[in-house]
């Protein structure tokens, strides 16, 4: 029985059944371990006939020369065991990728059928028309939403441009006033000029007495 009939359980099996994709790649992966297993020990021998060869190269030369024979025979093994897990490792990879596919495959039938199923009850003509129905009663919400933001005066109009004309007069009136009272000074009317004279500077204590003295003499003579 060949190694790949070993392990893919010999082509039988009850049924004709073949292994599972999940089943061959564990195989396979089994496979890679026990040779790479024999790759390591077939390394060491390698290294072993090749330290015997060196230690009887002049000693025993048939000794080294059988030594050298083994070691390439280890080589041969080496070599054909290194191929195989190449192949082995291409075809895991392929069956691996095959497996992933059909998960892959599996599972978007699985999603349309669902698919199918949710639309199974929809009608596009339907859903047009809810489309529609959404728009117009979408329309006509902004509508009402406009019309009750849209400020009312409950019948009272007023012109803005004569409101504006009103408030500029208002504004120039301010303005005037604010310039009169910065200039105050220069526009207060000044005091009236008192119609009486002013009274006489007061004589000098000299002139008084001097006044005096005529006024006695004035009251002498008149006695």
């Amino acid at each position: 029985m060949s190694l790949f009939a070993k392990i893919f359980g010999g082509g039988g099996g009850k049924g004709g059944k073949g292994p599972s994709p999940q089943e061959a790649i564990q195989k396979l992966r089994e496979t890679e371990e026990m040779l790479t297993k024999k790759q390591e020990f077939l390394e060491k021998k390698i290294e072993q006939e090749l330290q015997i060869a060196k230690k009887n190269g002049t000693k025993n030369k048939r000794a080294a020369l059988q030594a050298l024979k083994r070691k390439k025979r280890y080589e041969k093994q080496l070599a054909q065991i290194d191929g195989t897990l190449s192949t082995i490792e291409f075809q895991r990879e392929a069956l691996e990728n095959a497996n992933t596919n059909t998960e892959v495959l599996k599972n978007m039938g699985f999603a349309a059928k669902a698919m199918k199923s949710a639309h199974e009850n929809m009608d596009i003509d339907k859903v047009d028309d809810l489309m529609q129905d959404i728009t117009e009663q979408q329309e006509l919400a902004q509508e009402i939403s406009d019309a009750i933001s849209k400020p009312v005066g409950f019948g009272e109009e007023f012109d803005e441009d004569e409101l504006l004309a009103e408030l500029d007069e208002l504004e120039q009136e301010e303005l005037d006033k604010n310039l009169l009272e910065i200039g105050g000074p220069e526009n207060t009317p000044l005091p009236n000029v008192p119609s009486s004279s002013l009274p006489s500077r007061p004589a000098k204590k000299e002139e008084d007495e001097d006044d005096m003295e005529d006024l006695q003499r004035w009251a002498m003579e008149a006695m």
